[in-house]
Protein backbone atom coordinates (compact mmCIF):
# COMPACT_ATOMS: atom_id res chain seq x y z
CA UNK A 1 0.00 0.00 0.00
CA UNK A 2 2.60 2.34 0.40
CA UNK A 3 4.23 2.19 -2.88
CA UNK A 4 1.01 2.68 -3.99
CA UNK A 5 0.24 5.88 -1.91
CA UNK A 6 3.87 6.81 -3.50
CA UNK A 7 2.59 6.71 -6.86
CA UNK A 8 -1.27 8.63 -6.23
CA UNK A 9 1.04 11.48 -4.71
CA UNK A 10 3.52 11.96 -7.54
CA UNK A 11 0.50 11.32 -9.98
CA UNK A 12 -1.35 14.34 -8.10
CA UNK A 13 1.29 16.11 -7.77
CA UNK A 14 2.65 16.28 -11.81
CA UNK A 15 -0.98 16.88 -12.95
CA UNK A 16 -1.46 19.69 -10.42
CA UNK A 17 -1.28 22.76 -12.50
CA UNK A 18 1.42 24.57 -10.36
CA UNK A 19 3.82 21.68 -11.67
CA UNK A 20 2.42 20.17 -14.97
CA UNK A 21 4.39 22.90 -17.08
CA UNK A 22 7.48 21.00 -16.74
CA UNK A 23 8.20 17.62 -18.76
CA UNK A 24 10.59 15.70 -16.48
CA UNK A 25 10.67 15.89 -12.64
CA UNK A 26 12.05 13.34 -10.70
CA UNK A 27 10.62 10.54 -9.31
CA UNK A 28 8.36 11.50 -5.62
CA UNK A 29 10.63 9.13 -3.36
CA UNK A 30 9.58 7.73 0.48
CA UNK A 31 11.82 7.61 3.48
CA UNK A 32 11.03 6.94 7.10
CA UNK A 33 11.05 11.13 8.85
CA UNK A 34 13.67 11.38 11.32
CA UNK A 35 12.85 10.31 15.07
CA UNK A 36 12.04 13.55 16.16
CA UNK A 37 9.54 14.50 13.59
CA UNK A 38 5.93 13.82 14.43
CA UNK A 39 4.79 12.04 10.88
CA UNK A 40 4.92 8.44 8.90
CA UNK A 41 6.74 9.63 5.54
CA UNK A 42 9.40 12.44 4.85
CA UNK A 43 10.37 13.52 1.29
CA UNK A 44 13.00 15.35 -0.07
CA UNK A 45 10.95 15.96 -3.63
CA UNK A 46 11.37 19.72 -2.78
CA UNK A 47 14.93 20.14 -3.02
CA UNK A 48 15.22 17.20 -5.66
CA UNK A 49 13.08 19.37 -8.24
CA UNK A 50 14.11 22.85 -7.25
CA UNK A 51 16.59 22.58 -10.25
CA UNK A 52 14.21 22.19 -12.87
CA UNK A 53 11.54 24.02 -11.34
CA UNK A 54 13.55 27.10 -10.97
CA UNK A 55 11.97 28.13 -7.40
CA UNK A 56 13.24 27.87 -3.54
CA UNK A 57 13.17 24.29 -2.43
CA UNK A 58 10.77 25.71 0.44
CA UNK A 59 8.67 27.49 -1.84
CA UNK A 60 7.90 24.07 -3.32
CA UNK A 61 7.45 22.18 -0.07
CA UNK A 62 4.45 24.37 0.56
CA UNK A 63 2.69 23.97 -2.34
CA UNK A 64 3.35 20.32 -2.54
CA UNK A 65 2.19 20.01 1.04
CA UNK A 66 -1.30 21.42 0.03
CA UNK A 67 -1.80 19.26 -2.70
CA UNK A 68 -0.96 16.17 -0.32
CA UNK A 69 -3.09 16.78 2.56
CA UNK A 70 -5.86 16.83 -0.30
CA UNK A 71 -5.46 13.02 -0.18
CA UNK A 72 -7.41 11.01 1.71
CA UNK A 73 -4.61 8.98 3.70
CA UNK A 74 -3.16 11.71 4.49
CA UNK A 75 -3.92 13.55 7.95
CA UNK A 76 -1.77 16.30 8.08
CA UNK A 77 1.23 17.18 5.58
CA UNK A 78 3.55 20.18 6.75
CA UNK A 79 6.70 21.23 5.68
CA UNK A 80 10.50 22.51 6.98
CA UNK A 81 13.44 24.37 5.91
CA UNK A 82 15.21 23.57 3.40
CA UNK A 83 12.04 21.92 2.11
CA UNK A 84 11.41 18.29 3.31
CA UNK A 85 7.61 17.39 3.18
CA UNK A 86 6.69 15.38 5.90
CA UNK A 87 3.13 13.63 6.07
CA UNK A 88 1.24 11.76 8.72
CA UNK A 89 -0.83 9.13 7.53
CA UNK A 90 -4.76 8.85 9.03
CA UNK A 91 -5.50 6.04 11.40
CA UNK A 92 -7.34 4.81 8.80
CA UNK A 93 -4.92 3.85 6.27
CA UNK A 94 -2.54 2.69 8.69
CA UNK A 95 -4.95 0.10 10.34
CA UNK A 96 -5.80 -0.92 6.47
CA UNK A 97 -2.53 -1.63 5.61
CA UNK A 98 -2.55 -3.52 8.48
CA UNK A 99 -5.92 -5.69 7.73
CA UNK A 100 -4.04 -6.35 4.25
CA UNK A 101 -3.20 -9.57 4.41
CA UNK A 102 -1.06 -9.65 1.40
CA UNK A 103 0.98 -7.11 2.91
CA UNK A 104 3.17 -10.12 4.71
CA UNK A 105 4.05 -11.42 1.03
CA UNK A 106 4.41 -8.32 -0.62
CA UNK A 107 6.77 -6.79 1.59
CA UNK A 108 9.02 -9.35 0.39
CA UNK A 109 8.08 -10.79 -3.00
CA UNK A 110 7.31 -8.93 -6.66
CA UNK A 111 10.24 -7.52 -7.51
CA UNK A 112 10.72 -8.03 -11.28
CA UNK A 113 14.15 -7.64 -12.51
CA UNK A 114 16.05 -9.15 -15.17
CA UNK A 115 18.92 -8.93 -13.75
CA UNK A 116 20.97 -12.32 -12.52
CA UNK A 117 23.89 -11.59 -9.71
CA UNK A 118 26.35 -13.87 -8.54
CA UNK A 119 27.63 -12.80 -5.83
CA UNK A 120 31.00 -14.60 -4.74
CA UNK A 121 32.48 -14.53 -0.96
CA UNK A 122 34.42 -16.27 1.78
CA UNK A 123 36.84 -18.20 -1.52
CA UNK A 124 39.61 -18.44 1.36
CA UNK A 125 42.73 -20.64 0.26
CA UNK A 126 42.74 -24.43 1.24
CA UNK A 127 45.34 -23.95 3.24
CA UNK A 128 43.86 -23.57 6.88
CA UNK A 129 39.94 -23.98 8.89
CA UNK A 130 38.05 -20.43 8.60
CA UNK A 131 38.95 -17.74 10.61
CA UNK A 132 36.92 -15.07 11.81
CA UNK A 133 37.17 -12.51 8.58
CA UNK A 134 36.06 -15.26 6.76
CA UNK A 135 33.22 -15.20 8.89
CA UNK A 136 32.21 -11.73 8.51
CA UNK A 137 32.72 -12.46 4.35
CA UNK A 138 30.10 -15.22 5.18
CA UNK A 139 27.48 -13.08 6.77
CA UNK A 140 27.45 -10.65 4.39
CA UNK A 141 27.60 -12.45 1.24
CA UNK A 142 24.64 -14.74 2.68
CA UNK A 143 22.43 -12.34 3.75
CA UNK A 144 22.92 -10.23 0.60
CA UNK A 145 21.75 -13.38 -1.39
CA UNK A 146 18.95 -14.04 0.68
CA UNK A 147 17.67 -10.66 0.36
CA UNK A 148 17.90 -10.17 -3.22
CA UNK A 149 16.06 -13.89 -3.59
CA UNK A 150 13.84 -12.35 -0.86
CA UNK A 151 12.67 -8.84 -3.47
CA UNK A 152 12.32 -11.19 -6.09
CA UNK A 153 15.72 -10.57 -7.63
CA UNK A 154 17.83 -13.84 -8.94
CA UNK A 155 20.77 -14.20 -6.98
CA UNK A 156 23.63 -17.46 -6.71
CA UNK A 157 26.47 -17.23 -4.19
CA UNK A 158 29.30 -19.04 -5.10
CA UNK A 159 32.78 -20.14 -3.37
CA UNK A 160 35.82 -20.03 -5.39
CA UNK A 161 38.69 -22.93 -4.25
CA UNK A 162 42.15 -21.72 -5.08
CA UNK A 163 43.00 -25.27 -5.51
CA UNK A 164 45.58 -25.15 -8.45
CA UNK A 165 48.92 -23.18 -7.59
CA UNK A 166 51.85 -24.06 -5.78
CA UNK A 167 49.81 -24.17 -1.96
CA UNK A 168 49.63 -28.04 -2.21
CA UNK A 169 52.74 -28.47 -2.52
CA UNK A 170 53.86 -25.91 0.36
CA UNK A 171 51.38 -27.28 2.48
CA UNK A 172 52.35 -31.13 1.67
CA UNK A 173 55.78 -29.91 2.99
CA UNK A 174 54.34 -28.16 6.08
CA UNK A 175 52.08 -31.73 6.95
CA UNK A 176 55.06 -33.60 5.85
CA UNK A 177 56.87 -31.89 8.85
CA UNK A 178 54.30 -32.36 11.63
CA UNK A 179 53.76 -35.64 11.00
CA UNK A 180 57.67 -36.09 11.66
CA UNK A 181 57.54 -34.21 14.56
CA UNK A 182 59.40 -31.19 13.35
CA UNK A 183 58.02 -27.78 12.45
CA UNK A 184 56.87 -26.69 8.88
CA UNK A 185 59.25 -24.51 6.91
CA UNK A 186 59.45 -21.30 7.88
CA UNK A 187 57.46 -20.20 4.70
CA UNK A 188 55.16 -23.40 5.11
CA UNK A 189 51.24 -23.40 7.11
CA UNK A 190 52.53 -23.69 10.79
CA UNK A 191 48.75 -24.04 12.11
CA UNK A 192 48.35 -26.61 14.68
CA UNK A 193 45.72 -28.07 12.68
CA UNK A 194 48.43 -29.72 10.52
CA UNK A 195 49.39 -31.47 13.75
CA UNK A 196 45.89 -33.21 13.68
CA UNK A 197 45.90 -33.47 10.40
CA UNK A 198 48.86 -35.86 10.27
CA UNK A 199 47.48 -38.30 12.24
CA UNK A 200 44.68 -38.67 9.65
CA UNK A 201 47.03 -39.32 6.39
CA UNK A 202 46.50 -42.59 5.11
CA UNK A 203 48.91 -46.09 5.47
CA UNK A 204 50.91 -45.75 2.34
CA UNK A 205 50.29 -42.90 0.54
CA UNK A 206 53.21 -41.61 -0.66
CA UNK A 207 54.81 -37.95 0.27
CA UNK A 208 53.93 -36.45 -2.60
CA UNK A 209 50.40 -36.63 -2.64
CA UNK A 210 50.23 -35.23 1.02
CA UNK A 211 49.73 -31.51 -0.39
CA UNK A 212 46.93 -33.03 -2.26
CA UNK A 213 45.26 -34.64 0.59
CA UNK A 214 46.05 -31.92 3.59
CA UNK A 215 44.13 -29.49 0.51
CA UNK A 216 40.99 -32.12 -0.04
CA UNK A 217 40.85 -32.67 3.73
CA UNK A 218 40.95 -29.16 4.40
CA UNK A 219 38.18 -28.28 2.08
CA UNK A 220 36.23 -30.87 3.64
CA UNK A 221 36.59 -28.78 7.07
CA UNK A 222 36.04 -25.45 5.26
CA UNK A 223 32.57 -26.78 4.04
CA UNK A 224 31.67 -28.22 7.44
CA UNK A 225 32.54 -24.24 8.82
CA UNK A 226 29.87 -22.90 6.53
CA UNK A 227 26.96 -25.32 7.35
CA UNK A 228 27.63 -25.11 10.64
CA UNK A 229 27.17 -21.20 10.02
CA UNK A 230 24.44 -21.53 7.99
CA UNK A 231 25.46 -20.45 4.92
CA UNK A 232 24.96 -22.01 1.64
CA UNK A 233 26.40 -21.61 -1.61
CA UNK A 234 25.40 -22.41 -5.03
CA UNK A 235 28.22 -24.00 -5.86
CA UNK A 236 31.79 -24.77 -5.09
CA UNK A 237 33.76 -23.70 -8.02
CA UNK A 238 37.11 -25.13 -8.21
CA UNK A 239 39.98 -22.92 -10.58
CA UNK A 240 41.68 -26.36 -11.40
CA UNK A 241 38.02 -26.63 -13.59
CA UNK A 242 39.68 -23.78 -15.18
CA UNK A 243 42.52 -25.47 -16.15
CA UNK A 244 41.15 -28.47 -17.55
CA UNK A 245 38.97 -26.17 -20.00
CA UNK A 246 41.78 -24.76 -20.69
CA UNK A 247 40.05 -21.18 -20.01
CA UNK A 248 43.18 -19.51 -19.25
CA UNK A 249 44.83 -20.06 -22.47
CA UNK A 250 41.44 -19.41 -24.31
CA UNK A 251 41.21 -15.62 -22.72
CA UNK A 252 44.60 -14.82 -23.37
CA UNK A 253 43.80 -15.70 -27.00
CA UNK A 254 41.24 -13.45 -26.61
CA UNK A 255 42.98 -10.40 -25.44
CA UNK A 256 45.98 -10.71 -27.51
CA UNK A 257 43.45 -11.16 -30.65
CA UNK A 258 41.99 -8.04 -29.28
CA UNK A 259 45.21 -5.98 -29.15
CA UNK A 260 44.15 -5.46 -25.13
CA UNK A 261 47.76 -7.02 -23.76
CA UNK A 262 51.53 -6.43 -24.51
CA UNK A 263 54.84 -8.24 -24.14
CA UNK A 264 57.59 -6.69 -22.77
CA UNK A 265 60.73 -8.36 -20.56
CA UNK A 266 59.69 -11.91 -21.71
CA UNK A 267 56.06 -11.40 -19.95
CA UNK A 268 52.96 -10.73 -20.92
CA UNK A 269 50.89 -7.74 -19.60
CA UNK A 270 47.21 -5.69 -19.50
CA UNK A 271 47.65 -2.33 -19.34
CA UNK A 272 45.19 -1.48 -16.26
CA UNK A 273 46.85 2.09 -15.38
CA UNK A 274 44.39 3.42 -18.23
CA UNK A 275 41.86 2.20 -15.60
CA UNK A 276 43.54 4.26 -12.92
CA UNK A 277 45.04 0.55 -11.35
CA UNK A 278 48.76 2.51 -9.83
CA UNK A 279 50.79 -0.27 -12.30
CA UNK A 280 49.87 -2.54 -15.30
CA UNK A 281 49.38 -6.13 -14.40
CA UNK A 282 51.83 -9.44 -15.38
CA UNK A 283 49.00 -11.98 -17.07
CA UNK A 284 51.89 -14.47 -17.97
CA UNK A 285 55.16 -14.70 -16.74
CA UNK A 286 58.61 -14.86 -18.61
CA UNK A 287 58.74 -17.84 -17.06
CA UNK A 288 55.78 -19.38 -19.26
CA UNK A 289 53.49 -19.61 -15.92
CA UNK A 290 50.33 -17.73 -15.50
CA UNK A 291 49.38 -15.35 -12.70
CA UNK A 292 46.74 -15.94 -10.14
CA UNK A 293 45.30 -12.29 -12.25
CA UNK A 294 44.95 -14.45 -15.37
CA UNK A 295 43.15 -17.24 -13.15
CA UNK A 296 40.70 -14.50 -12.00
CA UNK A 297 40.04 -12.70 -15.43
CA UNK A 298 39.38 -16.89 -16.87
CA UNK A 299 37.10 -17.03 -13.94
CA UNK A 300 35.06 -13.94 -14.11
CA UNK A 301 34.10 -14.51 -18.03
CA UNK A 302 33.33 -17.85 -17.20
CA UNK A 303 30.65 -16.38 -15.05
CA UNK A 304 29.47 -14.29 -17.70
CA UNK A 305 29.21 -16.97 -19.89
CA UNK A 306 26.89 -18.62 -17.82
CA UNK A 307 24.43 -15.84 -18.33
CA UNK A 308 25.04 -14.02 -14.99
CA UNK A 309 24.92 -10.05 -15.78
CA UNK A 310 26.26 -8.77 -12.37
CA UNK A 311 28.95 -10.01 -10.32
CA UNK A 312 29.55 -9.02 -7.00
CA UNK A 313 32.62 -10.29 -5.19
CA UNK A 314 33.03 -9.93 -1.53
CA UNK A 315 36.59 -9.53 -0.39
CA UNK A 316 38.91 -9.41 2.85
CA UNK A 317 40.45 -5.81 3.81
CA UNK A 318 44.15 -6.67 2.24
CA UNK A 319 42.43 -6.79 -1.23
CA UNK A 320 42.32 -2.64 -2.17
CA UNK A 321 44.29 -3.05 -4.65
CA UNK A 322 42.85 -5.98 -6.35
CA UNK A 323 39.33 -3.65 -7.44
CA UNK A 324 40.93 -1.35 -9.72
CA UNK A 325 42.82 -4.23 -12.19
CA UNK A 326 39.62 -6.52 -11.68
CA UNK A 327 37.42 -3.47 -12.51
CA UNK A 328 40.26 -3.02 -15.81
CA UNK A 329 40.00 -6.80 -16.56
CA UNK A 330 35.67 -6.88 -16.72
CA UNK A 331 36.21 -3.60 -19.02
CA UNK A 332 38.57 -5.69 -21.36
CA UNK A 333 35.61 -8.33 -21.57
CA UNK A 334 33.57 -6.03 -22.99
CA UNK A 335 31.40 -5.43 -20.15
CA UNK A 336 30.16 -1.96 -18.74
CA UNK A 337 31.08 -1.22 -15.36
CA UNK A 338 28.29 -1.83 -13.61
CA UNK A 339 28.37 -5.33 -14.64
CA UNK A 340 30.97 -5.44 -11.93
CA UNK A 341 31.16 -5.08 -7.89
CA UNK A 342 33.32 -5.26 -5.39
CA UNK A 343 32.95 -5.34 -1.58
CA UNK A 344 35.89 -4.60 0.84
CA UNK A 345 34.45 -5.39 4.00
CA UNK A 346 37.01 -4.18 7.12
CA UNK A 347 38.75 -6.30 9.43
CA UNK A 348 36.86 -7.44 13.11
CA UNK A 349 38.71 -6.81 16.27
CA UNK A 350 37.73 -9.67 18.96
CA UNK A 351 37.44 -8.15 22.28
CA UNK A 352 37.46 -10.04 25.36
CA UNK A 353 37.48 -8.20 28.65
CA UNK A 354 37.93 -4.96 27.41
CA UNK A 355 41.15 -5.83 25.80
CA UNK A 356 41.78 -7.44 22.22
CA UNK A 357 41.96 -10.80 21.26
CA UNK A 358 45.20 -11.12 19.07
CA UNK A 359 45.22 -13.18 15.95
CA UNK A 360 48.26 -14.20 13.46
CA UNK A 361 47.49 -16.98 11.00
CA UNK A 362 51.39 -17.50 10.27
CA UNK A 363 51.70 -17.83 14.16
CA UNK A 364 49.00 -20.54 13.81
CA UNK A 365 47.05 -18.36 17.13
CA UNK A 366 44.31 -17.25 15.10
CA UNK A 367 40.46 -17.75 16.26
CA UNK A 368 38.71 -20.23 13.70
CA UNK A 369 35.26 -19.23 12.81
CA UNK A 370 34.34 -22.35 14.71
CA UNK A 371 35.86 -21.61 18.09
CA UNK A 372 33.76 -18.48 17.37
CA UNK A 373 30.42 -20.17 16.71
CA UNK A 374 30.99 -22.64 19.54
CA UNK A 375 31.81 -19.76 21.70
CA UNK A 376 28.90 -17.52 21.49
CA UNK A 377 26.67 -19.26 19.28
CA UNK A 378 25.76 -18.67 15.62
CA UNK A 379 23.22 -16.16 16.16
CA UNK A 380 25.14 -14.04 18.06
CA UNK A 381 28.14 -13.97 15.37
CA UNK A 382 25.62 -13.70 12.61
CA UNK A 383 24.17 -10.66 13.76
CA UNK A 384 26.75 -8.81 14.85
CA UNK A 385 28.97 -9.51 11.48
CA UNK A 386 25.33 -8.30 9.87
CA UNK A 387 24.77 -5.25 12.18
CA UNK A 388 27.92 -3.15 10.85
CA UNK A 389 28.73 -1.77 7.68
CA UNK A 390 31.29 -3.27 5.84
CA UNK A 391 33.75 -0.67 5.16
CA UNK A 392 33.74 0.28 8.71
CA UNK A 393 36.02 -1.55 11.22
CA UNK A 394 33.95 -4.42 13.47
CA UNK A 395 34.48 -4.70 17.46
CA UNK A 396 33.53 -7.73 17.97
CA UNK A 397 32.48 -7.70 22.00
CA UNK A 398 32.81 -11.54 22.98
CA UNK A 399 31.48 -10.45 26.92
CA UNK A 400 28.08 -8.86 25.20
CA UNK A 401 27.69 -11.51 22.53
CA UNK A 402 27.16 -14.26 25.73
CA UNK A 403 24.83 -11.93 27.55
CA UNK A 404 21.37 -13.16 27.97
CA UNK A 405 20.24 -9.64 28.18
CA UNK A 406 19.11 -6.89 26.60
CA UNK A 407 22.89 -5.41 26.06
CA UNK A 408 22.96 -8.04 23.18
CA UNK A 409 21.77 -6.95 20.71
CA UNK A 410 20.32 -10.30 19.26
CA UNK A 411 18.75 -11.15 22.60
CA UNK A 412 17.45 -7.91 22.55
CA UNK A 413 15.21 -8.57 19.19
CA UNK A 414 14.98 -12.17 19.68
CA UNK A 415 13.48 -12.03 23.03
CA UNK A 416 10.54 -9.79 21.33
CA UNK A 417 9.40 -12.53 19.29
CA UNK A 418 9.49 -15.29 21.87
CA UNK A 419 7.51 -12.82 23.91
CA UNK A 420 4.53 -12.66 21.23
CA UNK A 421 4.77 -16.15 20.93
CA UNK A 422 4.27 -16.19 25.05
CA UNK A 423 1.72 -14.06 24.64
CA UNK A 424 -0.35 -15.93 21.89
CA UNK A 425 -0.32 -19.12 24.10
CA UNK A 426 -1.74 -16.63 26.68
CA UNK A 427 -4.76 -15.82 24.33
CA UNK A 428 -5.38 -19.05 22.92
CA UNK A 429 -5.93 -20.36 26.35
CA UNK A 430 -8.17 -17.39 26.73
CA UNK A 431 -9.77 -18.08 23.58
CA UNK A 432 -8.83 -14.99 21.67
CA UNK A 433 -7.56 -15.32 18.10
CA UNK A 434 -5.51 -12.06 16.48
CA UNK A 435 -8.29 -10.53 14.22
CA UNK A 436 -7.68 -7.35 11.72
CA UNK A 437 -8.58 -4.21 13.27
CA UNK A 438 -11.48 -1.81 11.71
CA UNK A 439 -10.31 1.28 10.49
CA UNK A 440 -12.95 3.11 13.38
CA UNK A 441 -11.01 2.05 16.20
CA UNK A 442 -8.56 4.76 17.62
CA UNK A 443 -5.27 3.96 17.93
CA UNK A 444 -3.23 4.35 21.14
CA UNK A 445 0.05 6.34 20.09
CA UNK A 446 2.59 3.74 20.87
CA UNK A 447 0.35 1.10 18.54
CA UNK A 448 0.59 3.68 15.96
CA UNK A 449 3.71 4.03 16.05
CA UNK A 450 3.99 0.70 15.87
CA UNK A 451 2.07 0.23 12.87
CA UNK A 452 3.98 3.16 10.94
CA UNK A 453 6.92 1.48 11.72
CA UNK A 454 6.01 -2.05 9.92
CA UNK A 455 5.37 0.10 6.51
CA UNK A 456 8.83 0.27 6.49
CA UNK A 457 10.43 -3.28 5.98
CA UNK A 458 10.69 -3.74 2.47
CA UNK A 459 12.23 -0.15 1.83
CA UNK A 460 14.67 -1.10 4.35
CA UNK A 461 14.92 -4.82 1.86
CA UNK A 462 15.51 -2.56 -1.08
CA UNK A 463 18.12 -0.38 0.88
CA UNK A 464 20.07 -3.15 2.18
CA UNK A 465 20.74 -4.22 -1.81
CA UNK A 466 21.31 -0.79 -3.04
CA UNK A 467 24.54 -0.02 -0.61
CA UNK A 468 25.58 -3.97 -0.68
CA UNK A 469 24.99 -4.18 3.26
CA UNK A 470 22.57 -5.87 5.25
CA UNK A 471 23.43 -3.90 8.57
CA UNK A 472 20.28 -1.70 7.65
CA UNK A 473 17.72 -4.42 8.60
CA UNK A 474 19.84 -5.06 12.00
CA UNK A 475 18.88 -1.32 12.85
CA UNK A 476 15.29 -1.45 11.69
CA UNK A 477 14.57 -5.20 13.54
CA UNK A 478 16.38 -3.62 16.83
CA UNK A 479 14.04 -0.21 16.07
CA UNK A 480 10.96 -2.34 15.46
CA UNK A 481 11.82 -4.47 18.37
CA UNK A 482 11.98 -1.07 20.78
CA UNK A 483 9.19 0.11 19.70
CA UNK A 484 6.90 -2.92 20.56
CA UNK A 485 8.78 -2.94 23.73
CA UNK A 486 7.07 0.79 24.23
CA UNK A 487 3.77 -0.73 22.98
CA UNK A 488 3.63 -3.78 25.53
CA UNK A 489 4.59 -1.60 28.16
CA UNK A 490 2.04 1.46 27.51
CA UNK A 491 -0.87 -0.99 25.85
CA UNK A 492 -2.70 -4.03 27.75
CA UNK A 493 -2.71 -7.08 24.78
CA UNK A 494 -5.04 -9.46 26.77
CA UNK A 495 -7.62 -7.58 28.23
CA UNK A 496 -10.76 -10.12 29.19
CA UNK A 497 -13.47 -6.96 29.21
CA UNK A 498 -12.31 -5.49 25.63
CA UNK A 499 -12.49 -8.95 23.78
CA UNK A 500 -12.08 -6.13 20.18
CA UNK A 501 -9.36 -4.66 21.08
CA UNK A 502 -7.41 -7.93 22.25
CA UNK A 503 -7.74 -9.08 18.82
CA UNK A 504 -6.73 -5.81 17.01
CA UNK A 505 -3.50 -6.23 19.33
CA UNK A 506 -2.97 -9.76 18.67
CA UNK A 507 -3.02 -9.12 15.18
CA UNK A 508 -0.44 -6.16 15.82
CA UNK A 509 1.45 -8.54 17.67
CA UNK A 510 1.31 -11.17 15.06
CA UNK A 511 2.49 -8.50 12.17
CA UNK A 512 6.04 -7.48 14.36
CA UNK A 513 6.26 -11.29 14.56
CA UNK A 514 6.20 -11.84 10.93
CA UNK A 515 8.54 -9.12 10.14
CA UNK A 516 11.28 -10.17 12.85
CA UNK A 517 10.81 -13.38 11.90
CA UNK A 518 11.71 -12.75 8.44
CA UNK A 519 14.08 -10.00 9.04
CA UNK A 520 16.17 -12.46 11.59
CA UNK A 521 16.05 -15.54 8.60
CA UNK A 522 17.32 -13.14 6.28
CA UNK A 523 20.71 -12.63 8.12
CA UNK A 524 20.63 -16.37 9.26
CA UNK A 525 19.65 -15.68 12.73
CA UNK A 526 17.17 -17.83 14.72
CA UNK A 527 13.75 -17.02 15.63
CA UNK A 528 13.12 -18.79 19.30
CA UNK A 529 9.65 -19.11 20.65
CA UNK A 530 11.10 -19.52 23.92
CA UNK A 531 14.13 -17.60 25.71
Amino acid sequence: MLNSLRIKIQDRLFKDQYFSEFETLPQVEFAPPPSHIDADISLVWAMSSAKQIRKNPLDIAKKAAKIIEQLEEVAQCGFLAPGFINIKLTDAFLTEAARDRRLKDRDTAGTISNEKILIEFVSANPTGPLHVASGRGASLGDSLVKIHRALGIACDAEYYINDAGNQAQLLGESLKARAQGKEPPENGYHGEYLIDLAKKIPAGLPESEYGRFAMEEIIKTQQEDMKVFDVEFTRWFRESELHKEKALDKILQMLKEQNKVYEKDGAVWLGTTADHDDKDRVLVRADGRPTYFLADIAYHKNKYDRGYTKLIDILGADHHGYVPRMEAAVKALGKEPAAFKAIIHQLVHLIENGEKVKMSKRAGTFITLRELTEDVGRDACRFFFAGRTPNAHLNFDLNVAKKRSNENPVFYVQYVHARICSIFKAAQEKGFEPLPMTSSENLAPQERTLLSKLLWFRKTLETCVKDLSPHHLTSYLTELSSLFHAFYDACRVIDEADPQTTRSRLFTCRLVQERIAKGLELIGVSAPEHM
